[in-house]
C-alpha cells in the first residue's frame, strides 16, 4: 500500500504509550521522513481524574500529580525521538475525552491525516476497533490511518 504524501502537510498521531500507538508513531515518522515539509504532531490525551477525594490512601491531588509525572516522562521520550526528524514536529498533551479531543485537535490544527493504533490502553473494547479509534474514524474531517 502506498500513500501519496503530496496530499499531506500535517499529520497528527494519537499516542497513549500502548504498543499499537508506538507502532503508529513509528509509521507516522516514516511517512514524515519522506517529505521534510510534513509537520508531525503527536497528541496525548489524558482523561480528567474522577472526583474522588481518597483512593487507596492517596489523595486526589497525588493521583493527578502522579499522572502528570508519567505523562511528562512519556512526552520526554517522544520529544527525543522527534529530534531525529528533519521535519517540524512537536508533542502536545490535552485533557478530556480521548476521541472527542483528538477530533477537535485535528480540526483546530487543519490536519490532513490522523495516524493511530486500532486499540489503546482503555479497557473498553469493541468488536473490530477500540472505541476511540472507531470514534475518530467516524468523526475526523480527514483520512484516518489505523495501525494494527
Amino acid at each position: 500500500m502506498s500513500i501519496m504524501l503530496t496530499d499531506y502537510s500535517r499529520i497528527v498521531v494519537a499516542y497513549d504509550h500502548s504498543e499499537l500507538s508506538k507502532k503508529a508513531l513509528k509509521m507516522a515518522i516514516n511517512l514524515a521522513k519522506q517529505d521534510k515539509h510534513i509537520e508531525l504532531l503527536v497528541l496525548m490525551v489524558i482523561q480528567p481524574a474522577r472526583p474522588i477525594v481518597y483512593s487507596y490512601g492517596y489523595t486526589f491531588e497525588a493521583i493527578q500529580d502522579s499522572q502528570r509525572e508519567e505523562v511528562n516522562a512519556i512526552r520526554k521520550e517522544i520529544e527525543e525521538e522527534l529530534q531525529q526528524l528533519a521535519n517540524k514536529a512537536r508533542s502536545v498533551v490535552v485533557e478530556g475525552n480521548p476521541g472527542v479531543m483528538i477530533v477537535e485537535y485535528v480540526k483546530q490544527n487543519d490536519a490532513d491525516l490522523v495516524v493511530m493504533g486500532s486499540r489503546g490502553l482503555s479497557g473498553l473494547k469493541e468488536l473490530f476497533l477500540g472505541s476511540v479509534s472507531h470514534y475518530v474514524a467516524q468523526k475526523a474531517p480527514c483520512p484516518v490511518f489505523i495501525v494494527k
